[in-house]
């Protein structure tokens, strides 16, 4: 990969992440009356394994053997500044996988799809990703067991970058039992 190619997945997944981050921020700075869950006492290394093994799962599900871009889960404060000073937190896991030709792609996502609801994932989303020019197919999902949340977007080269898949799996916020 070229140098320019690099910089661009790199931004992409920096996008994908302060998306994320600033959706997680806006969904869990309501109060926590307005939380339709209580979060659970857990230990953050246990979430950020099971969110580690789902977004692993993802990727087999999808079969393509393409390039994987570095970090794993990892985790953060959520709900309202009382609520993170009480500890509560969520994990998130923002990765694309790449350098394979638009067809490996496509057929990924029809894949990833497919794969979801056999692997315990409810399917909320699969369909065209309107905010993209190429509307490219966008995959939104909810992990029945553990109320895990997954969203894969196909980015097109037409829409400015690489062909890859961006990934972003993250939990639900939890108690961390790790915080005093």
């Amino acid at each position: 990969m070229n140098r320019r190619n690099r910089r661009n997945v790199t931004a992409l997944a920096l996008l994908g992440a302060l998306t994320l981050a600033s959706g997680c921020t806006l969904m869990d700075s309501e109060p926590s009356a307005k939380r339709t869950y209580d979060p659970q006492p857990r230990a953050h290394q246990d979430v950020e394994k099971e969110v580690g093994d789902l977004s692993s799962r993802a990727l087999d599900m999808t079969q393509v053997k393409g390039k994987v871009t570095d970090g794993g889960p990892a985790t953060y404060p959520c709900g309202t500044s009382e609520e993170k000073k009480q500890g509560l937190r969520n994990v998130r896991h923002v990765w694309s996988v790449y350098g394979v030709d638009h067809d490996a792609l496509g057929q990924g996502m029809k894949n990833l799809a497919a794969q979801l609801p056999q692997n315990g994932w409810k399917v909320v989303k699969n369909g065209p990703n309107e905010n993209t020019a190429a509307k490219t197919p966008e995959v939104l999902a909810v992990h029945e067991a553990t109320h895990t949340q997954l969203e894969a977007k196909w980015m097109d080269s037409s829409d400015g970058g690489e062909n890859l898949i961006n990934f972003a799996v993250y939990s639900r916020c939890f108690k961390d039992t790790d915080v005093k």
